[in-house]
């Protein structure tokens, strides 16, 4: 066992692999010692990623409308959450949406469609889209989140130029019957693989707060780290209304940046993206998490808003870190907002809310961008 966490970055940094002991320690640490953690993760992260921050932009091409019966999400079957609906953007709505978060600093796009996998003609489609979007941004990274590949997708994907494919585990083997019983585990790990050997970039990550152990939260992350997953998403659970696991309030920040310690530990030369629901769990503490993370969404989430995008370029750039762009270069953070109006963007949800409820607060449904006639958040 390490002496301390420096210990163990110093370990990690000479090409040790994170034990499961080591990782429960990480989990279990004080908050006394929660700055030692943090600083020990920067260590790995600043090794391998320097003061750079990869933006991502999400583009939700079909919202809503899905057949599967995932506990956490707000588009499943059975949903009363008060979402966007509608089905497939036309490619140039979809260009429109996409070149707004390129303008904004994106150097990676994700194309995401709702449902349980996408037919042969969703996946022309997207293919289509992706042409014209490489045509007007060759340097620009996509990726797609397309639901469950059959045979041959990935290959078609690949060929039509997207760079990653997207698939989340969410959770644990033994875990995941508890939140989803239309699909298996084994499907979601089985599309990570049809990506991977049609030469996609691998990207799968996780949700946290679900009701998980912390064993079976490491057995997670031990997964992703098996799959070799190239860059890995920790979305931190958003409890919509009308879902099954509304009013699920189990995360503090102070664990928030534990779990993604943890994966910066066991991962140590993987892209790690703070997600989904960070606004609203790490809250004030993001900037901190900056320094384990190398990553993050910019603007709103498929159904959900995040905080302003501004604000988001703004918190890079106040931190030392700079934007890194499509073309490998580093820009700095305020060079990529042009300082002109943006888009309404409300008071982040906890603003308003009683943090010793967290239970008050909301979760502000996205009502911007893809979808609407409104400019996006970017």
């Amino acid at each position: 066992m390490f002496n301390n966490f420096s210990d163990l970055a110093a370990k990690q940094l000479d090409g040790g692999t994170l034990t499961r002991e080591e990782a429960l320690a990480i989990l279990h640490s004080t908050d006394d010692q929660l700055l030692d953690v943090v600083s020990a993760a920067a260590r790995l992260r600043r090794a391998h990623f320097a003061n750079t921050v990869k933006v991502n932009y999400l583009v939700n091409l079909k919202s809503g409308l899905c057949p599967e019966d995932c506990t956490y999400c707000s588009q499943r079957l059975g949903s009363a959450a008060q979402i966007l609906k509608y089905t497939w953007l036309k490619p140039e709505e979809a260009a429109e949406q996409a070149a707004t978060g390129i303008r904004a600093g994106a150097s990676r796009v994700c194309l995401v469609a709702s449902g349980k996998g996408p037919t042969d003609r969703d996946v022309d489609r997207v293919a289509g889209m992706v042409e014209g979007l490489k045509d007007e941004h060759p340097q620009v990274e996509v990726c797609a989140c397309l639901g469950i590949l059959k045979d041959g997708q990935a290959d078609r994907l690949k060929s039509a130029g997207v760079d990653a494919y997207n698939h989340n585990l969410n959770t644990s083997e033994s875990n995941y019957a508890d939140i989803c019983t239309t699909h298996e585990y084994a499907d979601r790990v089985r599309t990570v693989e049809h990506a991977k050997g049609a030469g996609l970039s691998p990207c799968s990550g996780l949700i946290v707060g679900m009701g998980e152990s912390d064993e079976e939260l490491i057995d997670a992350v031990f997964a992703l780290r098996d799959l070799d997953a190239d860059s890995i998403p920790v979305n931190f659970l958003m409890p919509f209304e009308g879902t099954p696991l509304e009013g699920t309030w189990l995360l503090t920040p102070a664990h928030c940046l534990r779990i993604l310690a943890l994966v910066r530990f066991a991962c140590p030369d993987t892209e790690l993206r703070m997600a989904g629901g960070r606004e609203m769990h790490l809250r004030s503490l993001q900037p901190l998490a900056l320094q384990v993370a190398n990553s993050l969404f910019l603007g709103d989430y498929l159904t959900s808003e995040g905080q302003a995008a501004k604000a988001d370029l703004e918190m890079i750039a106040d931190n030392g870190f700079v934007v890194l762009g499509a073309d490998g270069a580093a820009v700095p953070a305020e060079e990529k907002h042009d300082g002109g109006a943006a888009a309404p963007v409300s008071a982040p949800a906890s603003a308003a809310a009683d943090l010793d409820d967290p239970a008050t607060i909301p979760v502000t449904i996205r009502r911007r961008g893809a979808g609407t006639q409104l400019a996006p958040n970017a």
